[in-house]
């Protein structure tokens, strides 16, 4: 099966250090890969109401949702490109995520057993060193492809805060000519056994 790619944008700055260390890991995919790349803060989502195990039924607006979960059923590998925001994924990107619990049940009860089996990754830019501080985020994306019965490639981390300064973490720089090339190993909680 020819893979295809979802970047998802999470950053609240435009052209920031995550996007360019994703799309410098993404520049070494082979060309025939397919690619798509959404913005989250440029699309509409309205914050996540859970109606799960509510009378009330999920609220119907304008939004950009629709477009998310087709993206997403597309994609064999889901990337999740987000600076890390309070030591997690950014709002953007945890809104999105959210949407999956709705995704379980509608519009697609099936949502779940599709998603088993593809991969997921990440990719971010940190403002520290010490990338250990980057753990609650990989646990994040690891637990998610956990739960959902995928893969789950790692995260590509690179150093940065002002604008552009990622491109000058040659570490980043040389993860990412490989980082997709990788085999992604199902996703595990920490208490499964190998």
């Amino acid at each position: 099966m020819a893979r295809s790619f979802l970047f998802l944008l999470g950053s609240a700055r435009k052209d920031g250090n995550t996007e360019l260390l994703a799309r410098a890991a993404a520049e070494q995919l082979p060309r025939d890969t397919d690619q798509r790349w959404l913005d989250l803060a440029e699309l509409h989502l309205p914050d996540y109401y859970d109606a799960r195990h509510a009378a009330d039924s999920w609220p119907q607006e304008e939004s950009d949702e629709a477009l998310l979960w087709e993206a997403t059923l597309a994609a064999t590998d889901v990337v999740i490109a987000s600076p890390l925001y309070w030591y997690s994924v950014s709002s953007y990107a945890k809104r999105y995520l959210d949407y999956w619990s709705k995704w379980l049940s509608t519009p697609d009860p099936g949502f779940k057993a599709k998603m088993a089996g593809r991969t997921l990754w990440g990719v971010t830019a940190l403002a520290h060193r010490e990338e250990e501080v980057a753990e609650p985020l990989v646990l994040t994306l690891n637990h998610t492809a956990a739960y959902m019965g995928m893969r789950f490639g790692g995260v590509l981390l690179g150093n940065g805060s002002r604008p552009g300064q990622v491109l000058a973490d040659e570490r980043a720089a040389v993860r990412a000519k490989t980082f997709f090339a990788q085999e992604a190993p199902l996703a595990r909680f920490p208490y499964e056994a190998e």
